[in-house]
């Protein structure tokens, strides 16, 4: 809030000298220019590292006066150095709180020319108002040029388009002003997070839907956190205010058909069908749709959803120049200097498989984050240093000056379509009620609460403006504030008797017959493809263009999966049945998009889905070639990022429902890095923003002694999360299965996230094969697998026998498996959990009946019994003994709980899984458990 900050974060010698005085610094900034040995040695080594650079401000012998040439290039340093720093001297702060700063090389010496003094004060009137630019870190001279076309230009851009229009600009403000007095007065001491000191937001958004309007975009989605929620609601997307007063009033944001836990009312998000002015700028001809994303109390996780959601209607509607579908994320200060979702989603902006043409980001720059202040919120100059790692320009306005503001958000969207490019627009403002209407906000900021009990408000301030330029007659804005206070009363009059109807507030219909028709238990569909087609694809997938040179490696890879096709009884590993699996979806037209680290080549050199030419190393996708109207398939290498990109999936899955949209762990314990992503959007969106997904999670798993970062995906996590029918999580230990899981995830009308356990050592074990016969015509997913020496008619005797039924998934079966052969066992069974939830209770009954002289039941996981999904599975798996007249208590064969999900020691390992492969094999549980398996169980 003062001079002394931004002094000594661009001038950090000064503070060791004691330096804040700018006639003092002048006076040696301009000794330096005459003679750079008057100065001390710390001041000459200031001034020449500020002098560096790919534009020297001034060279010390340079004197303010013509060169030899002709021409003055001391006036042309001059103009350099405001277009560089003259944002750091802008009249930004409405409250007038912060110090304009003494900056360096700004003004000329005194005794310089008058037409350099002259120079001085127009150029401190364009670049330090209140708009500010910075955009001399651009590495493109055009786009600098552009910037200093529209800020030196003549004429200037002075926002002259009729959405800038200042009466209309005092309609806006009054209509954000009106709505958060009626609710504080209506509502007092409910917190709603007003836009109180930031109504100029409004003023911004509008502007931006209106210059959309104008160049014919179709869609723009919204991405925000509390602040100003409900009024961008109101007097944006025009949700009806009386549906948010019946959300005050406790009643249900949905209709009443819908069950949903709901959410907080500033959570929810809201769509609606505008129409704005057309290209002519007059008629209201041009039909827009706005949809305002949910968001949780974690404040900037939408910020990569609204990303996804845009590149999914950019690629649904053939976007390609990527400006018909616009995003637009509202931050606040602290979380966008604060939260490393920021710099995740800023990365994306720019990359192929993310970038969405541009998005603007607007700043509500309360300069004060809950209770702290900006010098305790970040560091560098500006809370919106980080944009500048992506090249986006930034624009600082005064939010007490709107028609700033609306000229902002107006240089905001015309950069957006001329470069498709990000940019951030940083708008100061306040905070009346600080973080929440319940807050004493003068506990830690005193003087910023003074100053704002003094401020009559930016409403006011602008009337007051309008009526001496004689823009409006005297009490033309009273008017207009009477109009919109009696508007709010009767919409508070009739939210009592207010019903929901779900297009105020979901973008697509929540009525989906399916969705309701839904239940853990429901069929599942048939997904199996004609063999035919499945070979087809599956040498599809091997055959390269020509000329194409091919590595030696992939090239026998590719050699022995035509030849298990092209066997009588072919069979596939993993790689092959999820490459029958996409390609077949593809050719039923569907878009297929997967993204996440390494994914191309697949993190275990399994995958190879983009081959990489050997000479010149450009790319082909053969599954991106089966046929001219297969639906598209991308696969993606993503940035080192979680959080992001799972969140720009998820996104990219409400977009297109018709698309399998998949994330990919580098190894499934990294899904870590984005567990709000899981918490808050794939596993609870349904149930509270109604909001349906069929995102799939691709999680490598396995305990095979690569240590306790590369072993587990952590199912108890996901596990925890399950309830209401919100998601589909499991294990599939054939590739078979795993095929039917990706196909289930389209051929199922209802949608619902999907996270998919996948194998690491699977991937090429001998036994972990199916034959494509199991991929072909009438099959399906099996949620419970038999054990296949117990299977078939004649198979009952033996069936009778069997004393120990062992209920496991993925990996530790074939491990069971093979010591079960090694030992000659013949009274042991093993069955297979390929789905934990939703449980398949009657599937698992089913099989559990066929083994009636059961002594003991356990389940075995290769995970320490604090993990893996013993906790789910346990009474679950007593209920189903129960129902199938097994009156046992299964017990736990697994590794003793621990603080780490597994050894990194590979000698432990081995020995530690050989022990509880035979325990669970050969040990006699009705003898009392020594004190070392008693650990262990």
């Amino acid at each position: 809030m003062t001079s002394d900050r931004t002094d000594h974060l661009l001038f950090p010698a000064l503070e060791a000298l004691g330096a804040s005085n700018g006639a003092w610094l002048e006076e040696k900034w301009s000794a330096w220019l005459e003679k750079p040995e008057s100065v001390a040695p710390e001041l000459a080594s200031l001034f020449s590292t500020l002098n560096a650079g790919p534009t020297p401000l001034l060279n010390p012998s340079q004197q303010l006066a013509h060169g030899d040439d002709g021409r003055d290039e001391a006036l042309g340093v001059l103009r350099e150095a405001w277009r560089q720093r003259g944002h750091l001297r802008a009249t930004l702060d409405p409250l007038g709180l912060r110090e304009r700063p003494d900056v360096p090389g700004l003004f000329p010496p005194s005794n310089a020319p008058a037409h350099h003094q002259a120079e001085a004060q127009r150029l401190e009137q364009l670049y330090a108002g209140t708009l500010a630019v910075e955009y001399m870190h651009l590495q493109d001279a055009r786009e600098r040029q552009w910037w200093q076309d529209r800020f030196e230009g003549q004429p200037r851009h002075t926002g002259s388009a009729p959405g800038l229009d200042p009466r209309r600009i005092l309609a806006l403000l009054t209509k954000a002003e009106i709505f958060e007095a009626f609710c504080q007065q209506r509502y007092t001491g409910a917190r709603r997070f007003g836009l109180e000191g930031g109504e100029s937001l409004v003023v911004a958004l509008q502007t931006l839907v209106d210059e959309a309007g104008r160049d014919g975009v179709d869609s723009m989605s919204f991405g925000m956190s509390h602040r100003g929620r409900l009024n961008v609601m109101v007097n944006i997307l025009h949700k009806p205010a009386e549906a948010i007063f019946s959300e005050f009033a406790g009643k249900a944001f949905g209709p009443d058909e819908i069950d949903t836990a709901g959410d907080v009312k500033y959570h929810l998000g809201c769509a609606a069908t505008v129409r704005t002015p057309g290209a002519d700028g007059k008629a209201a001809s041009h039909e827009m749709r706005l949809a305002l994303l949910p968001n949780p109390s974690h404040l900037e996780a939408v910020d990569p959803v609204v990303m996804g959601r845009v590149r999914a209607d950019q690629d649904r509607t053939h976007d390609e120049a990527r400006n018909k579908h616009l995003g637009v994320l509202v931050h606040g200060d602290g979380a966008f200097a604060g939260q490393g979702v920021v710099y995740e989603t800023l990365q994306l902006s720019r990359l192929r498989g993310y970038g969405t043409g541009g998005t603007v980001h607007i700043v509500l720059n309360n300069q004060v984050s809950f209770t702290t202040d900006p010098t305790d919120q970040h560091s560098g100059v500006w809370n919106t240093d980080v944009a500048r790692t992506v090249q986006a320009p930034v624009l600082h306005v005064n939010g007490a000056a709107p028609e700033a503001v609306a000229r902002a958000a107006s240089l905001a969207h015309e950069w957006r379509q001329a470069f498709g490019r990000d940019i951030v627009i940083n708008l100061f403002c306040y905070r009346l009620h600080g973080h929440n209407e319940t807050d004493e906000p003068a506990f830690t900021q005193p003087r910023m609460v003074e100053a704002i009990n003094a401020y009559p408000g930016v409403r006011a301030r602008f009337a007051e403006d309008l009526e001496k330029r004689g823009l409006i007659e005297p009490g033309q804005a009273e008017a207009l504030r009477r109009a919109d206070d009696q508007a709010l009363e009767e919409a508070f009059a009739q939210a009592d008797t207010y019903q929901p109807d779900g297009t105020d507030w979901l973008d697509a219909s929540p009525l989906d017959p399916t969705r309701l028709q839904d239940s853990p238990e429901r069929v599942q569909p048939m997904t199996g493809v004609p063999l035919a087609r499945l070979r087809e694809v599956g040498l599809g997938s091997t055959e390269v263009p020509a000329g194409f040179a091919l590595h030696p490696r992939i090239e026998r890879q590719f050699k022995a999966r035509r030849q298990a096709l092209e066997a009588p009884e072919g069979t596939v590993d993993w790689a092959t049945a999820e490459t029958l699996a996409l390609g077949t979806i593809a050719l039923d037209g569907h878009r297929v998009r997967l993204s996440g680290q390494d994914s191309g080549r697949g993190t275990f050199s399994q995958r190879h889905a983009v081959l990489t030419d050997q000479r010149d190393g450009h790319k082909v996708t053969p599954l991106d070639l089966l046929s001219r109207r297969q639906g598209k398939v991308e696969v993606w290498n993503s940035p080192l990022s979680e959080y992001g990109v799972m969140g720009f999936e998820y996104g990219y899955s409400l977009g297109n429902p018709e698309a399998l949209v998949m994330w990919e762990a580098q190894f499934g314990d990294f899904a870590n890095g984005a567990q709000v992503m899981i918490d808050q959007f794939v596993a609870s969106g349904e149930t509270k923003w109604l909001r349906t997904s069929s995102l799939t999670l691709l999680l490598p798993h396995g305990l095979e002694g690569a240590g306790p970062e590369h072993s587990s995906a952590r199912p108890e996590r996901f596990l925890a999360l399950c309830a209401d029918n919100n998601m589909r999580v499991c294990m599939p230990s054939t590739p078979a299965n795993y095929f039917h899981l990706l196909r289930r995830q389209i051929a199922r009308r209802c949608k619902k996230p999907a996270v998919i356990f996948t194998p690491k050592s699977l991937l090429r074990r001998p036994e972990a094969r199916s034959l494509l016969a199991e991929m072909g015509p009438q099959t399906r997913f099996q949620p419970i697998l038999p054990d296949p020496l117990f299977q078939g008619v004649g198979q009952q005797d033996a069936r009778g026998k069997v004393r120990r039924l062992i209920l496991c998934a993925g990996k530790v079966y074939y491990d069971l498996a093979a010591r079960r052969a090694e030992l000659g066992l013949n009274d042991v069974a093993l069955v297979r959990l390929e789905q934990f939830y939703p449980f398949p209770h009657h599937a698992l009954v089913a099989e559990l009946v066929r083994f009636p002289k059961l002594e003991t039941a356990l389940w075995c996981q290769e995970e320490p019994r604090n993990g893996g999904a013993w906790r789910y599975v346990d009474r679950r798996y007593e209920h189903s003994l129960k129902n199938a007249g097994q009156q046992l208590r299964p017990r736990l064969v697994g590794r003793r709980a621990s603080a780490s999900p597994a050894t990194g020691l590979a000698s432990r390992h081995a020995s530690e899984q050989a022990a509880l492969i035979e325990r669970a094999l050969t040990r006699d549980f009705s003898i009392p458990l020594t004190p070392d398996e008693k650990a262990h169980h």
